[in-house]
């Protein structure tokens, strides 16, 4: 047992710290993802029609939060800011257990969203400067934390579930709150993160670099596969297949459980941005396979829906965990060491963007034409995944001569 520990510790408090601060706040986090919506149409009375329309519009607000929170953590210091998204998280869960309307909803939720995506981008520069010399593969260890956080959350979520009482829905809600404020005091305890001085130029430098903008779509599209697995997949199995209902808890755990084992190991083979780019290509293939594999599942006896759905799973997890590598990676290499969280939160809005439209494209193509949709949306990703090898070139290359312009020109005001 000794010999695994450093496995699963990552060295140093620091890296400690920040890996107990996210596994406490994802596990509040996972609470609300799987018991929110059910807390708000049985507790808070809000029909469900509502509350999917405030849900999407908490969405759009928050996509617009990642750009300036990470600019604000380059420069005013990243740990203050990091523990003010987690803190505001806090607050907008105390304020969702005492919303009874939809707009005191609406509020809290859209707090929560922008603290929920605005926080990545401020942590990336606490990342970049405790994550040693691949801080992307600590990026990747601190995902299987949050999964493992996530997945804890859910199962507590399945408790209020079965009790279903308002109660037990306060009190998880309550709990959410908790954890976001404990993760926040978690975060203070870090050493502190100095600001960044700006090198010359616009402000917002990540707005106007265009290969990275391209990588950021070429992201956004390949994230629509987080919603295969919990928008397409549940209905095709349900509505389409001889599959019996529990298969639909299956794919989530055999998702999840392959993340946590290994998405750290898939991120120590993804250590350039040139391995970033061919990671994506591996990953349109491999979402390619898992699609054409659930296209066939419907008239399949029971016994073989569940050995190609098996098999789509993992090729569709060996998707997401060189997705998500090549993504980390990316996110980090190409960045300027003066702008990381700006970088990281312009990132994320793409991701979040694809988060965002993935069900409406996957269930329109996918549920509802049938066959043929899950042909497009697999060709969709491996044509993704092809033109991202080009387009890391393509910033390598204008990283190059920006290196050249700023060595022709060492001026370094401070903005």
């Amino acid at each position: 047992m000794p010999a695994r520990l450093p496995a699963l510790l990552p060295d140093g408090r620091p890296r400690r710290l920040m890996a107990l601060s996210v596994l406490v706040n994802m596990l509040g986090w996972g609470i609300y993802l799987t018991a929110g919506v059910l807390y708000f149409t049985r507790s808070v009375r809000l029909p469900a029609a509502q509350v999917g329309i405030g849900l999407s519009v908490a969405g759009a607000v928050a996509l617009a939060a990642g750009v300036p929170v990470g600019h604000l953590a380059d420069r005013r210091g990243a740990r203050g800011v990091y523990a003010g998204t987690l803190a505001l998280g806090a607050v907008a869960m105390a304020g969702l257990c005492l919303a009874r309307s939809f707009w005191s909803f609406l509020l809290c939720a859209s707090l929560a969203a922008v603290a929920q995506t605005s926080g990545p981008a401020a942590r990336g520069p606490l990342i970049q400067r405790y994550g040693g010399d691949r801080p992307a593969a600590f990026r990747a260890y601190l995902r299987a934390v949050a999964n493992v956080g996530i997945s804890v959350g859910a199962l507590l979520a399945g408790w209020a579930a079965q009790t279903d009482t308002p109660s037990a829905y306060l009190l998880l809600i309550a709990g959410s709150a908790a954890t976001w404020a404990a993760g926040a005091t978690l975060v203070l305890f870090l050493p502190a993160a100095p600001p960044v001085r700006s090198a010359p130029g616009p402000r917002w430098t990540a707005l106007r670099d265009r290969p990275y903008l391209l990588l950021t779509v070429l992201d956004g599209i390949m994230a629509m596969q987080y919603r295969v697995l919990t928008a397409a997949v549940p209905l095709w199995l349900v509505d389409r297949t001889a599959a019996p209902r529990w298969s639909v808890s299956g794919v989530m755990l055999v998702n999840t459980a392959l993340v946590v084992l290994f998405q750290v190991r898939m991120s120590r083979t993804v250590d350039t941005a040139r391995a970033g780019g061919i990671a994506f290509r591996r990953a349109g293939y491999a979402f390619l396979a898992a699609c054409v594999l659930l296209s066939v599942l419907p008239g399949l006896p029971a016994w073989l829906t569940l050995t190609l759905l098996a098999a789509a799973v993992v090729a569709h997890t060996a998707g997401e965990l060189w997705q998500v590598a090549g993504g980390f990676e990316l996110s980090f290499a190409l960045a300027p060491a003066h702008a990381v969280g700006q970088y990281q939160g312009l990132f994320g809005m793409g991701s979040g963007l694809g988060v965002a439209i993935g069900p409406v494209v996957l269930i329109t193509l996918c549920v509802e034409w049938g066959m043929p949709g899950w042909w497009l949306v697999g060709a969709l990703f491996a044509v993704t995944g092809l033109l991202t090898p080009a387009a890391v070139r393509w910033a390598e290359r204008e990283g190059e001569r920006e290196g050249e312009r700023t060595t022709a020109n060492p001026t370094n005001p401070a903005n």
